[in-house]
């Protein structure tokens, strides 16, 4: 079982986060109007999941921010923000830091999106909610970058998915 820290302590996770190369599971997910979403309906696009824990912590809304700024303006790309928040608390962020250029989805009627991208936090004072994590898929939804933030607490490396996002189109 793959382990993160929340403030030096170990935090059990439910698995692992799929790997470079593998096929990303599908999900259902609300939107901020309550709609649900699959992966295919983002189906002939490279995706960002930048999958946090709540965007009502400093560390979550920051990398709302950044890849709001960084990876909003690449054609064919969306970037999806993934938070067990409720999507009017999400909505409201969004409106709130001016946040459009990134797409809050919402755990909210099913957790199985965290089980099954392996990041559910299993215990802890945040069991029940995701890991910090980040994945970049390809059009044809093959995982082309995958990073499980170590500390809960820090940023992912932007760099690295937008580098990753930037190539998917290469070779």
């Amino acid at each position: 079982m793959t382990t993160v820290t929340r403030l030096g302590e170990t935090v059990q996770l439910s698995g692992e986060l799929p790997g470079i190369g593998t096929t990303a599971p599908d999900f259902r997910l609300t939107r901020t109007d309550l709609s649900d979403v699959t992966l295919a309906d983002y189906s002939g696009k490279r995706k960002v999941l930048s999958i946090v824990p709540s965007l009502d912590t400093p560390t979550c809304a920051m990398s709302a921010r950044q890849f709001n700024v960084r990876a909003a303006a690449l054609e064919q790309s969306v970037v999806l923000n993934i938070s067990a928040d409720l999507p009017f608390a999400a909505a409201r962020f969004c409106e709130t830091e001016g946040i459009d250029g990134v797409e809050a989805l919402s755990m909210m009627r099913d957790r199985s999106f965290a089980r099954d991208y392996g990041i559910l936090q299993l215990d802890g004072p945040m069991a029940g909610l995701t890991a910090r994590a980040v994945l970049v898929l390809d059009r044809d939804n093959r995982v082309i970058h995958a990073e499980l933030v170590p500390e809960i607490r820090q940023e992912p490396d932007y760099e690295a998915a937008l580098s990753a996002l930037q190539g998917a189109d290469q070779g």
